[in-house]
């Protein structure tokens, strides 16, 4: 015999959107730091190769360094500003996993 469904509940989309102004700039936050983050991660990416690579002098590699320690930490006022962790910037991509690597939500 087959269940008899809830009618209790209002019947709404389970990813409804929220339109209140304060939830959409959230969002839109959240958007914006999660491209950052990916530009930032691919950044840091491409400067260990370059350093392992030898391409680098000193002074560029402590100035590429202080330049990502940096970003890193904009990147951390910018998600307490908005209400954010920098967990909730890693999106979940279906078939292909997460944004962000394992390695780089154990640093969060």
């Amino acid at each position: 015999m087959p269940a008899i469904p809830d009618r209790s509940a209002p019947d709404r989309p389970a990813g409804r959107l929220r339109t209140d102004p304060d939830s959409v700039e959230r969002d839109l936050a959240k958007l914006v730091l999660t491209v950052v983050e990916l530009l930032r991660q691919l950044m840091e990416r491409q400067a260990l190769h370059r350093v392992d690579k030898g391409d680098l002098t000193e002074e560029q590699e402590e100035r590429i360094g202080m330049t990502l320690m940096i970003l890193q930490r904009r990147m951390e006022e910018m998600c307490d500003r908005h209400g954010l962790r920098m967990a909730d910037l890693n999106l979940d991509l279906g078939p292909l996993g997460t944004l962000l690597s394992p390695a780089d939500e154990a640093r969060r």
